[in-house]
């Protein structure tokens, strides 16, 4: 530990003054008082620096010493955090409760992975054998889902000179040696540590080109997200954001999921914390926990520790991108995150922007958002961090400034609408207020997974979307009966849209999860349902004929009749649509 020392000068909740600081530097991580309670030096003015503390600052006294650790707050990685809960500066909840009970004490220091631990490891090189920085060296099975492979260091390369043929070891261990150009041998061990404000570099970032497969057919064709992508999912309270965050996490095509509580109330996070490893991956019918990593900062923990939690996920996310994987990372919420950017900019007497926040707010976002990205890895891997953040705006007013700065920086906007959540309609993404960016990006992904283009149909489909919401108003006005019979026809495909398509049942085994040639077959018999109707319509039959009853439940049955697994029944339905419009036309042409 570095022999820099200064003095508590004044304390303001979890803000620290402190005199005798020169030679501190910015961002480095420090102890603070007689329970060396951990901090990050913020602002350093001459002789003055502030530290904003991870823990409660209780108990602390003027003229307590501030001792640097001599490096910026850091998370330890490495085998041992999958499966695993974290609190916001990476200390194990499991464990802490193990030794302390149901609070954390202050003064734990910073606890992170299991030490004593034992991992069998299998060596990928051996000794004359040449790495860089990023290379892998060897692998640890560390679930029965995930491979760690264990990395070189990014500033390390050289000659391997020694290799631990004991293949188990903990995270402690020396597993190889390597020597520099410069005759320095560096031992390099299963973890390396990585200061979480700093981006891990790639080779190269790359052009988004993939969907994340979520089965949730509003996203998928609709809305897509993009591996590598960046979300945002606003939404009053009571409108799903968490459910869906859930949701994602479950059914997505990614590898490892990151879920960050930031901020949320303390019920909210039990109850991740309860369930989630009671969940079951679909794919592999393993605890979906193997593949995943929590971290929880709730309301009533340290504030400063809420603003690190995110870096803390994105950084662990960063990592396992590294090693080659497609990493979904779940923040709920950045909007809880803002307010204790907020607090700690409050308490620095910081001169405040719009509604409080600091005037550094859509800085703060875009440098959040940016660490997302489909890349080639130092190892020569392609692989993708997509970064999905919950926004609580209060009251559901989207004009706020977390929102709206949100708004500038991610590529899909997944509107969440309280009349759609308390009308039972799930997922409650309102079509009206959201968007992708991403739709173009993707085009050839679909066309390769479906062996054709789909924006047409996606197109035509929001297009009556779009208009039946414009109808909705004169029907609100004067009734539906004064439209014209091929409008009434709309109001009535939409509502098959709606309720078919777009209302998706988490609990029904079919519709959970959609693969995406069904949704795809879905919604062509939706299309095949309305040209043949709009036809008749043309044809000067009656829209109380055209609009049979019968036929509009069976599509929108679909979701529940047509087994994912064979959905080539859905030939049958379009069959008995096609016949009920022939036989009607040819009644009508008589």
């Amino acid at each position: 530990m570095s022999e820099l020392t200064g003095k508590i000068k004044s304390i303001n909740g979890p803000v620290i003054i402190g005199d005798n600081m020169t030679g501190f530097k910015m961002r480095e991580m420090v102890v603070v008082g007689p329970k060396k309670l951990i901090g990050e030096v913020i602002s350093i003015d001459g002789d003055t620096g502030i530290v904003q503390v991870y823990e409660e600052t209780e108990g602390l006294k003027k003229g307590d010493e501030v001792v640097s650790t001599g490096k910026p707050l850091s998370l330890k990685l490495g085998p041992g955090m999958l499966g695993n809960m974290f609190d916001g500066i990476q200390r194990p909840l499991k464990k802490i409760r193990a030794d302390h009970g149901d609070f954390i004490p202050e003064g734990i220091g910073l606890i992170s992975l299991d030490e004593d631990a034992v991992w069998e490891y299998k060596l990928l090189v051996k000794p004359g054998d040449k790495l860089t920085g990023g290379q892998i060296f060897a692998q640890v099975q560390e679930t029965q889902l995930i491979v760690h492979k264990l990395m070189v260091p990014v500033d390390i390369s050289g000659k391997v000179i020694w290799t631990n043929e004991m293949n188990k070891g903990t995270i402690n261990d020396t597993i190889i040696k390597i020597e520099d150009k410069d005759g320095n041998i560096h031992d390099i061990k299963m973890y390396q540590e990585w200061p979480v404000r700093n981006p891990r570099p790639v080779e190269k970032r790359l052009e988004i080109s993939k969907l994340l497969v979520t089965g949730q057919r509003i996203l998928d064709v609709f809305f897509p997200i993009a591996k590598g992508g960046t979300t945002a999912i606003p939404g009053g309270f009571g409108t799903g954001k968490t459910m869906l965050q859930h949701q994602l996490a479950k059914w997505s095509d990614a590898d490892i999921i990151i879920y960050v509580g930031c901020g949320e109330r303390g019920n909210e996070m039990t109850e991740v914390l309860e369930d989630f490893p009671k969940l079951v991956d679909p794919k592999t019918n393993r605890p979906i926990m193997e593949r995943t990593v929590l971290i929880a900062n709730t309301s009533n923990m340290p504030v400063a520790a809420r603003e690190a939690s995110i870096y803390t996920g994105i950084t662990m996310a960063e990592y396992f991108r590294d090693m080659g994987y497609d990493v979904a990372v779940m923040a709920d919420s950045t909007s809880r995150w803002a307010e204790a950017l907020r607090e700690i900019s409050g308490r620095l007497e910081e001169m405040p922007a719009e509604e409080g926040y600091p005037a550094y707010l859509p800085t703060r976002l875009a440098q959040f958002y940016e660490r997302a990205g489909y890349v080639r890895t130092l190892s020569g891997e392609d692989a993708s961090v997509t970064l999905i953040g919950a926004v609580s705006p209060a009251g559901g007013d989207f004009s706020e400034p977390v929102t709206e700065n949100t708004k500038r920086f991610v590529n899909v906007f997944l509107g969440l609408d309280r009349e759609l959540a308390y009308s039972r309609h799930y997922p409650a993404i309102n079509w009206m207020e959201s968007y992708s960016g991403y739709t173009h990006m993707i085009k050839d992904f679909y066309e390769k997974e479906l062996d054709v283009d789909i924006s047409n149909l996606r197109e035509k489909m929001l297009g009556i979307l779009f208009e039946e919401n414009k109808l909705q108003e004169i029907v609100l006005l004067v009734g539906e009966d004064v439209l014209p019979d091929d409008q009434r026809l709309i109001l009535e495909i939409a509502k098959v849209l709606k309720i078919g398509f777009l209302q998706q049942n988490a609990f029904h085994k079919d519709d959970a999860f959609v693969p995406l040639k069904k949704q795809y077959e879905m919604l062509k018999t939706m299309e095949l349902l309305y040209d043949r109707g709009l036809s008749a319509v043309k044809k000067g039959i009656p829209i109380s004929r055209v609009r049979n009853g019968e036929t509009y439940e069976e599509v929108i049955k679909l979701k529940y009749t047509i087994p994912n697994d064979d959905i080539s029944k859905i030939k049958e339905v379009n069959k008995m649509i096609n016949d009920f419009y022939d036989k009607l036309e040819s009644e009508y042409s008589k």
